[in-house]
């Protein structure tokens, strides 16, 4: 099965910079959204391939910088990349710290651009590949019994098998077997890859 192609999304009001944007992400093998509202884009199901935002800040209704707090929680995978004609400082502070990866003031260059879709994709890539990864985490988790999940728990705060039993009311021998149980339902090889799992299912706040 071939990969799908990464998607660039464009949302500007400017048609002119949308047809122009289409033709050099199409260039690139990657394949051009466009949108000339923020709403027209939200309204799209979210794509689950790695995929950029090119955003315009001053759009008509829901602005730039909006479009960007309502987006920020679920698609953390898609980074944002803010194109704008009136490049003031204190929007590319608040898009930036908001955690834009760019911020471009038109008219840009083209390989500067490209550039920054590149690096863009990647990190997409790389988020959707943790989600994956983390997702397939939480299935093995979700196939532990409430007893094995409670030794799991224990084992990875560093108490050996006998304190295990202690604090579960049962026998060394039991506390084995469902360690064992853990150990190969969680696909770990060591203690310590278990710990690694434990705080990737559950990060500290």
């Amino acid at each position: 099965m071939p990969l799908p192609a990464p998607i660039v999304f464009v949302v500007d009001d400017d048609v002119s910079v949308r047809e122009s944007l289409e033709l050099l992400i199409q260039n690139e093998g990657w394949r051009p959204e466009m949108f000339a509202s923020a709403q027209k884009f939200l309204d799209r199901p979210r794509a689950v391939v790695p995929s950029c935002l090119l955003l315009d800040i001053s759009l008509p209704g829901l602005n730039g910088l909006d479009l960007q707090k309502r987006i920020a929680a679920d698609r953390t995978d898609m980074p944002i990349i803010f194109i704008t004609g009136y490049g003031d400082v204190p929007k590319t502070v608040q898009a930036m710290k908001a955690g834009a990866v760019e911020f471009l003031t038109k008219p840009f260059n083209d390989e500067v651009l490209l550039a920054a879709i590149r690096q863009a994709l990647e990190r997409s890539r790389l988020a959707l590949a943790q989600e994956a990864e983390v997702k397939k985490l939480r299935d093995r988790y979700a196939a532990l019994t409430p007893r094995e999940r409670e030794v799991m728990a224990l084992v990875v705060s560093g108490l050996l098998n006998k304190q295990v039993g202690g604090e579960l009311g049962i026998s060394e021998i039991t506390v084995k077997a469902h360690r064992g149980q853990v150990m190969h339902k969680m696909k770990a090889n060591s203690v310590a890859d278990l710990v690694k799992m434990a705080e990737r299912l559950h990060p500290p706040a």
